[in-house]
Parts: C-alpha cells; sequence; structure tokens
C-alpha cells in the first residue's frame, strides 16, 4: 500500500519542478547544467524525505544524497548513479567555469532531469506535473 509523502516531499517535488523551469530559461549552458542537476538534487531530496522513516537510524552515516537515494530507492540507483557522475561538473559550472559543460550537456541533463522527476513523482505515487510547455530548453547549437 502506498502512503502518500508529507508536505515535505511535495514542496520538495515543487521546488524541483522551479528548478527545471530556471534552468530551461537559463541561457548560459553552465547555468542550465548546475541549476537542472539542482533540479535532480532536490527530486531526489523528495524522495528521501518521503521514504526517510524506512532506513534504520544506524544506517544514515552517509550525507550524500545520491548514495543514500540509491539505499533507500533501488528502483532509483541508476537514476542516483547518474546524477552523482555529473556532480563533479555541476560543481565546476557553479564556480563560473564556462567552459565545464558543453551547450549540449547542459541541454540533455536538463531533459534527464525531467524525466527523473517524473520517474520520481510516480515512485512516489503522486500526480506528475511536467514544466509547462514551451519551458523546456531547445535544442541549441554546439
Amino acid at each position: 500500500m502506498l502512503t502518500r509523502p508529507g508536505v515535505g516531499a511535495l514542496d520538495m517535488l515543487a521546488h524541483a519542478r522551479a528548478c527545471l523551469q530556471e534552468a530551461a530559461l537559463a541561457e548560459r549552458p553552465a547555468d542550465r547544467y548546475a541549476t537542472a542537476h539542482l533540479a535532480a538534487l532536490r527530486t531526489a531530496a523528495a524522495v528521501l524525505a518521503a521514504r526517510a522513516d524506512r532506513e534504520p537510524a544506524g544506517r544514515r552515516r552517509s550525507r550524500n544524497a545520491w548514495v543514500l537515494l540509491a539505499r533507500v530507492a533501488p528502483e532509483l540507483e541508476e537514476w542516483a548513479a547518474f546524477f552523482s557522475a555529473g556532480a563533479g561538473k555541476r560543481a565546476a559550472a557553479e564556480a563560473g567555469a564556462a567552459s565545464a559543460v558543453t551547450t549540449r550537456e547542459a541541454d540533455d541533463l536538463l531533459r534527464e532531469a525531467e524525466t527523473f522527476l517524473g520517474v520520481a513523482t510516480r515512485v512516489l505515487g503522486v500526480p506528475h506535473h511536467p514544466p509547462l510547455p514551451g519551458a523546456a530548453a531547445p535544442l541549441r547549437a554546439g
């Protein structure tokens, strides 16, 4: 039986949607990449908030959201590995390294973060509200 996620998880999903919309509007690839990655992180936080009570207290040693996500939601383990692998690029992009990511990498990550949000909402059993039409980043040359 699915239990409805609490307010904290639903708030994190709303924040993730807002980040996706912000990322879609970002002109610089580094900003788009970093904000899309943040959206994925907020999506992971929503799942963690919804499933936090399932994790035994003694096992909560890691503070890495991607490690925790793989542990509490094994069905999202591949997503956790994917976004964990991009954390270094996100850090470089946030630090202002304009060459940290290409336009294509930023656009690809935005699409993956949108897909991850949809998957996570299904895992949590809540309706998925995709970003508004036209808010998704168009394919860019680069």
